[in-house]
């Protein structure tokens, strides 16, 4: 084995002893567990702080693991298991639809397809399970986007006339997904298409993913405006995913 670096080792350590239970602790405990002086632990926390990955309590002082460290734990999903997971959901959902439906996670910027199920019906289509979809413009990128607080929708690459392209049009439709659970495009990646979607949560309440269904526009619409049964069956796939990962 090459040589190692110290202070990154005492970093993890101190990480993994906040992660071995619910309780937050001081400098004098960590610093007792970790064998280490008082003031060279709290240089590596001061940092662990700076970068997200520690907090520190106001009100006691003790620290706990950071949002952001929780963050990139949620990336590291186990994507067989969402996957197995949703399997039944998803048939059923394509059944009740009768809609395309993809399963997606947050993948470098973009929507990784992870689970794809054919429209029931006998027309030619095409797997689409690890194509990536932009993240502004589907209605699973919208979820994963107003749900993350550490996301970034990247460039606001225009698809069709009414791709959302303005910072301040993307930051107004996700104050919308979060307020009302669910997400959409009408025909703002795809003329003519309608994607909705909705979150799924593992079992700290972290959005991990979503699920959603696309279709023609004259399908899943009703007056311009997505069809209430549709969001209904799609948010009842999302909620049954949810409970099963978090059993």
């Amino acid at each position: 084995m090459g040589e190692t670096i110290q202070s990154v080792e005492r970093a993890a350590g101190i990480l993994r002893l906040l992660a071995s239970g619910p309780r937050q602790l001081g400098v004098a405990e960590l610093a007792r567990a970790m064998g280490l002086p008082k003031g060279t632990l709290h240089g590596i926390l001061r940092t662990l702080v700076h970068v997200g990955f520690v907090e520190q309590d106001p009100a006691t002082g003790k620290y706990r693991l950071g949002g952001t460290l929780l963050h990139l734990g949620s990336s590291y999903l186990d994507v067989n298991e969402l996957r197995t997971r949703s399997l039944n959901w998803a048939d059923a959902l394509a059944g009740r639809s009768r809609e395309s439906v993809y399963i997606g996670t947050s993948h470098e910027g973009q929507v990784l397809v992870v689970h794809h199920v054919f429209r029931p019906d006998d027309s030619m289509q095409v797997l689409q399970v690890g194509a990536l979809l932009p993240l502004h413009a589907s209605a699973l990128g919208k979820v994963l986007l107003a749900f993350d607080p550490y996301g970034e929708p990247g460039d606001l690459a225009p698809f069709t006339p009414r791709t959302l392209v303005t910072p301040d049009d993307l930051t107004k439709d996700l104050e919308l997904v979060r307020s009302r659970g669910w997400g959409a495009d009408v025909e703002e990646w795809v003329e003519g298409e309608v994607s909705l979607a909705a979150p799924i949560r593992d079992a700290r309440g972290l959005v991990v993913g979503a699920i959603g269904i696309r279709g023609a526009v004259e399908r899943l619409t009703e007056d311009g405006d997505p069809r209430k049964d549709m969001i209904s069956y799609v948010r009842d796939a999302a909620r049954a995913i949810t409970r099963d990962l978090t059993r």
